[in-house]
């Protein structure tokens, strides 16, 4: 860490909670993982997460930055319009939190909004049928599974009730011909559910792309799935992935921590 950076981080360290500290690690992850993945679209996708505490603050990442460059001092705390509550040197995308802050003032879980551009994504959200149920992954995201029609550019406030309509209580959303956004009451949890979306996705894409006549899973087994994944991670869901993901970075590059 540099001298000026090592600066940053303690000045921005200083002025907070340590809810709102580890708030910023996990979104930071958040970027960094999505990154790995290879998941981003340049700067043109966002991740937020509400701040701990009664204020309705929200951390978003610094316009113009890449994901792979994300760190917790690095993100920016805004209203639900957007506008600064803490001074920064770095600026939001406005247009970005549209839809994420029309998310957040609707669902008092949906703590993150994860929002990407991913090529399977969009490739399914191009296809009329949407996710089709052919693969254990696409059964899990089926069972919390939203669709919202393509009006544009994600920049009309008009669009927001339409847009949170369609999503009502489910985790995730597909955004016709546009692309995917999950939930969760943490990073964690939209991280996860964003990673069962974007691999149904792929692998429904590849099966079509055999040629061969895809095979449906069976109507009565479609709502066992989600219920037997609470199983299978003993209860704990996205915290029981989320510390090995942490520890992946923390070997690769743990200056997301800064």
């Amino acid at each position: 860490m540099s001298i000026v950076q090592n600066a940053k981080t303690t000045a921005v360290r200083e002025q907070v909670s340590e809810a709102e500290w580890q708030a910023r690690v996990d979104l930071a992850a958040a970027y960094r993982l999505v990154a790995l993945h290879g998941w981003d679209d340049l700067i043109f996708t966002h991740i937020s997460a509400r701040v701990p505490g009664p204020e309705h603050h929200f951390l978003l990442n610094p316009y113009g930055m890449m994901f792979e460059e994300i760190t917790a001092s690095c993100l920016v705390k805004v209203d639900l319009d957007g506008r600064l509550v803490m001074e920064s040197s770095n600026v939001v995308n406005p247009a970005g939190f549209t839809i994420h802050s029309a998310v957040h003032a609707a669902r008092a879980d949906a703590l993150c909004v994860m929002h990407l551009h991913t090529d399977s994504g969009i490739a399914v959200s191009a296809q009329k049928d949407g996710l089709l149920p052919v693969s254990q992954q696409s059964l899990i995201a089926l069972a919390s599974l939203a669709y919202h029609d393509y009006e544009g550019l994600a920049l009309n406030e008009d669009e927001k009730p339409r847009l949170v309509a369609n999503l009502g209580d489910k985790t995730s959303m597909i955004l016709r011909n546009h692309g995917l956004l999950t939930t969760g009451r943490t990073p964690a949890e939209a991280f996860l559910a964003m990673f069962i979306l974007e691999r149904a996705c792929k692998i429904q894409l590849l099966a079509q792309s055999g040629g061969a006549e895809l095979v449906p899973v069976p109507e009565p087994i479609l709502g066992r799935v989600a219920a037997q994944l609470n199983a299978v991670t003993v209860g704990q869901g996205a915290q029981l992935v989320w510390p090995g993901l942490l520890r992946k970075l923390d070997r690769l590059d743990p200056s997301f921590r800064e």
